[in-house]
């Protein structure tokens, strides 16, 4: 049984993501006009325009699953969280890497570390091997 409070958290961190993922994707108007102005060769610019709309994408799919281990904590157990944390903390480092402190990898690591220390609370399923 996990108790409410991990369950707050990952919910929480789940939020923060979405809250994420839809600003960037709101912002993808005034990222398409740069990537057309930009000169870039249509290769380049339309897997610009893909891995814009896949950070989104990628962000909001985390936050469904932090929604639904919130409701349905059954659904997950410590090892999955835990990995699934992952996914937001590489993005922020990627983020740290490319765009230096940006507000957006402080709200990843947070939403991150926040999934991966819920993620201790839950229960470790061990696989039964035949």
């Amino acid at each position: 049984m996990v108790s409410r409070v991990p369950r707050f958290v990952i919910a929480f961190a789940g939020l923060i993501q979405l809250a994420g993922s839809v600003v960037h994707a709101a912002a993808f108007s005034r990222a398409d006009a740069a990537f057309a102005g930009s000169g870039l060769r249509p290769f380049f610019g339309n897997s610009s325009r893909a891995l814009w709309l896949g950070d989104s994408t990628t962000l909001a799919v985390v936050a469904v699953l932090c929604g639904l281990i919130a409701i349905w904590p059954s659904a997950a157990s410590r090892p999955v969280v835990m990995v699934l944390a992952f996914i937001p903390a590489l993005i922020a480092v990627l983020i740290y890497v490319f765009l230096g402190m940006f507000f957006a990898g402080h709200m990843l690591l947070f939403s991150a570390a926040a999934m991966f220390f819920a993620g201790l609370k839950f229960p470790v399923i061990s696989a039964k091997v035949a």
